[in-house]
């Protein structure tokens, strides 16, 4: 058995590092360590409540709108307010916008660079990856920023800035669109629609979410163009809808009023429970104690803990690893899509982009039909009083997956606060019982090593890591 340690990765937001046993040139086991302390949790003991609405967007400059969300959620329920109609439909806007931006991000400069290296250059499709998707000289980006940045014109007007907004507030936004608002959001989303449908597909949104099974989205890919189809030919080519399966147990909170929450573990969907969370820190640089719900959740350091290999938790469901993400969100869905490739060969590396992907597809029209839903002049936020003891919880998805904030308030401050992003689930280590997390397990059996093609760096992509959101 030898050991090699893998990171700092390039193209992962935050620090990453890997550990990997191997034996015949495959990973045995694999030991995931997120290595940036952060320490958002402690900062906000003792604070105002509403500075969490300040303090957590500054987690992370790429999903700080989740983060915002989250936070209003809680605080939302610690003051027992309900956003009005035009406030709900601007948050699931903003939220989806950052979303959206993510995935395409994540597709275009982190994900496909990876076929435009050397130890593909044999593959037919090689010399086509490396013109449209090497890193920074590709014509691809000089193609997907100026349409993400364009897209990205939505949150000036839905949330005034980004990253960072404070628009989002517990009784809903605080930036009421206007009529002729909402005519230059349409405008927006349909200059977005066009490079998706001419660009990223090659064909009409409608079509692509109408795609039932893995066949039917390999015969419409098949002679099509569009940077889509071409991942399929490539991912198709390298056997990714059979690498990087965890352990097909799936959650998702539910996003958007659009897709349910609930968890999918042996083909069965089954309600979500929030309290079956618990945070384990048997394997955590954290003081030891016994798996906590994250209301009783606490954030102390033990630097030198023997066994200890990472800063991150290692979230729990019902005592077990799932996984989250864009790949849960469609399966809890019933995408029948989706639903095909997980019966055929589970959570695999193609399986995760092509539900990325799918999503941009189904969400951009959902975002169409909510601003023609806005009624400007009418209440987009609703105000209230803050407590001085409560408590609250915020549930939302983030582009990569389940996000929550549990939040408790006594005599007018924080007392707990205690966050799980969805890198703290996908990207746990093994807890006190010893069960690895989701990349952990996806990550057995790849090929890896000096002379290994990169299929380490496939199945750690495939989950879109956010590290500077995992530990806090």
């Amino acid at each position: 058995m030898t050991r090699i340690v893998l990171g700092p990765f390039n193209r992962v937001e935050g620090d990453l590092e890997l550990s990997l046993d191997l034996a015949d040139g495959r990973v045995q086991a694999a030991y995931v360590n997120s290595p940036l302390f952060r320490g958002f949790e402690q900062i906000l003991l003792g604070r105002a409540p509403l500075d969490a609405l300040a303090i957590v967007p500054r987690i992370c400059g790429i999903c700080s709108v989740a983060q915002s969300a989250a936070a209003a959620s809680a605080l939302a329920e610690a003051m027992g307010l309900t956003p009005p109609p035009n406030g709900q439909l601007a948050r699931h806007l903003i939220q989806a916008t950052e979303n959206v931006a993510d995935h395409l991000t994540h597709f275009y400069l982190f994900f496909m660079p990876d076929f435009t290296r050397p130890a593909y250059a044999s593959r037919p499709w090689h010399a086509a990856m490396t013109r449209r998707f090497a890193a920074v000289q590709g014509e691809a980006a000089a193609e997907v920023l100026p349409a993400r940045a364009n897209f990205l014109k939505l949150m000036g007007f839905l949330a005034g800035r980004w990253p960072h907004t404070l628009a989002i507030q517990p009784g809903g936004s605080t930036r009421a669109i206007t009529a002729g608002e909402r005519v230059r959001l349409l405008a927006l989303l349909r200059e977005f629609r066009s490079f998706l449908e001419k660009r990223l597909f090659g064909d009409a949104l409608p079509a692509v979410a109408a795609l039932a099974s893995q066949d039917q989205l390999l015969a419409w890919a098949a002679g099509r163009a569009g940077d889509f189809p071409a991942f399929l030919a490539a991912a198709s080519d390298l056997g990714l809808d059979r690498i990087g399966r965890a352990g097909d147990a799936f959650l998702s909170h539910g996003a958007y009023g659009l897709y349910p929450s609930g968890t999918w573990q042996g083909g069965v969907t089954i309600p979500f429970d929030p309290l079956a969370i618990t945070e384990d820190t048997g394997r955590t640089w954290l003081v030891e104690a016994p798996p906590r719900h994250p209301a009783q959740g606490e954030t102390i350091v033990d630097a030198d803990k023997a066994g200890a290999y990472t800063w991150c938790k290692a979230p729990r469901y019902a005592g077990q690893p799932f996984e989250v993400g864009a790949l849960a969100r469609q399966l809890m869905a019933g995408h029948p899509l989706i639903g095909d490739m997980i019966a055929r060969q589970g959570g695999s590396v193609m399986a995760r982009v092509v539900a990325r992907l799918l999503e941009l597809a189904r969400v951009v029209p959902a975002m169409e039909a909510w601003v023609q839903a806005l009624q400007p002049g009418e209440p987009f936020c609703t105000a209230g009083e803050m407590p001085d003891e409560a408590s609250g919880v915020g549930l939302v998805e983030a582009a990569r997956g389940s996000l929550g904030h549990w939040l408790s308030i006594r005599r007018g401050r924080i007392e707990r606060y205690q966050i799980v992003a969805p890198t703290t689930w996908n990207f746990s280590p093994r807890d006190s019982a010893g069960q690895p997390g989701p990349l952990e397990q996806a990550l057995r059996g790849v090929p890896a090593g000096p002379d290994a093609p990169p299929t380490v760096q496939h199945v750690v992509r495939s989950f879109d890591p956010c590290m500077v959101c995992t530990v806090h």
